[in-house]
């Protein structure tokens, strides 16, 4: 195996990585309003408090009681910002590896890479700050941000991916050129919508692993029915795609597989989330979330970025020297095994479910 392709697998690695960790992150946030409080009752008195409050003049609730504590929130709270780590890592090696992979992808994708950068700074600023809050107006306001923090960059790396599959637009001095004509197409949105539906399903899908059994149950519901809406707008990109109009794939047979294995990964889940096995709902998911990066990868190879005329850059146009990456080599040995050490570390340490004991991040 040359080097080459060895860095590339290892990008698709972190980049599947980031799917399946920051995912859920995203996901949750984007359910984060409709699970409610972690106690019904304690909600209810906040409730109360908060209006006797607004009546007396106030204009306080009960901002770090019980009940403005948040299932999805507080799953998600012992690997917040943890699990973009993923990210920074793919970014390292797409500058390193792959400098002229990152000069022509990211110059023509920066308003969608910008997007996903916004969203994330929103997102996390808001997650952080909403147990600030003194009012209710300003909880609500924080919680529209925590949405939107998780949907905008689920939905612009929909896009991306999107984009990827069908193949880019390529000027005469090689730069890709990304308008707004090549984003709203029917695939291109149908991916973007696939996507961001899967994430929010994959987070309902953690949020049922860590919570207590009633917000399991919830959560779960959520997530059977957030699947069947990823399984409508799938179904719609494939049908383009068998109609011409979707993605350009070099490998058929490996993207069919794929294809395959991602509509097997959506119904296991849906039908371990209705059987309550909530473990092997959550591996299934895990599988739908990280599938979309090798088929970018594998259904493409040996190209790195496809064109809409039929070439595009391949792996070792895209590759720095041999020299470079070999030096990369010797500090990827240690990096990537620290990475993964942290990982497991994390998850082990805060294992279980979450509860009225369980310590209150945000």
């Amino acid at each position: 195996m040359s080097l080459e392709t060895l860095w590339l697998l290892l990008l698709g690695l972190l980049l599947a990585g980031y799917f399946v960790l920051g995912g859920y992150d995203q996901g949750a946030q984007m359910l984060h309003p409709f699970l409610g409080s972690r106690d019904t009752g304690a909600a209810q008195d906040g409730r109360d408090e908060g209006a006797e409050g607004r009546d007396s003049g106030s204009g306080e609730g009960p901002a770090n009681g019980h009940g403005d504590r948040n299932a999805a929130l507080d799953a998600i709270a012992p690997f917040f910002l943890g699990n973009e780590v993923w990210l920074v890592a793919f970014t390292g090696v797409l500058f390193g590896a792959f400098p002229y992979l990152e000069g022509t992808l990211l110059s023509g994708l920066y308003p969608l890479i910008v997007a996903i950068l916004v969203g994330l700074v929103l997102g996390n600023a808001a997650v952080q700050l909403r147990g600030r809050a003194r009012t209710a107006r300003g909880r609500r306001c924080w919680d529209a941000l925590i949405v939107f923090g998780g949907a905008l960059p689920a939905l612009c790396w929909g896009l991306v991916l999107g984009l990827l599959l069908h193949g880019v637009p390529r000027r005469a001095d090689g730069y890709v050129r990304i308008g707004t004509d090549d984003v709203l197409t029917p695939f291109v949105l149908a991916c973007g919508v696939t996507t961001a539906l899967l994430f929010a399903a994959h987070g309902a899908a953690f949020v049922a692993l860590r919570s207590e059994p009633e917000l399991a149950s919830r959560a779960g519901e959520m997530g059977t029915a957030l699947l069947r809406a990823v399984g409508a707008a799938g179904s719609l990109a494939l049908l383009l795609t068998l109609f011409g109009a979707g993605a350009s794939m070099t490998n058929r047979a490996t993207s069919a597989v794929l294809a395959a294995l991602f509509a097997t990964a959506l119904v296991v889940a849906w039908w371990c989330l209705v059987r309550g096995h909530r473990v092997r709902a959550f591996v299934a998911t895990c599988s739908a979330t990280l599938l979309p990066v090798p088929l970018v990868g594998a259904g493409q190879y040996p190209y790195v970025l496809l064109d809409t005329a039929g070439g595009g850059l391949t792996v070792q146009q895209a590759a720095a020297d041999g020299a470079t990456l070999t030096i990369l080599t010797a500090f990827g040995v240690v990096v990537i095994p620290v990475i993964l050490a942290y990982q497991l570390w994390s998850w082990w340490l805060f294992r279980g479910r979450t509860g009225r004991r369980h310590p209150r991040y945000f």
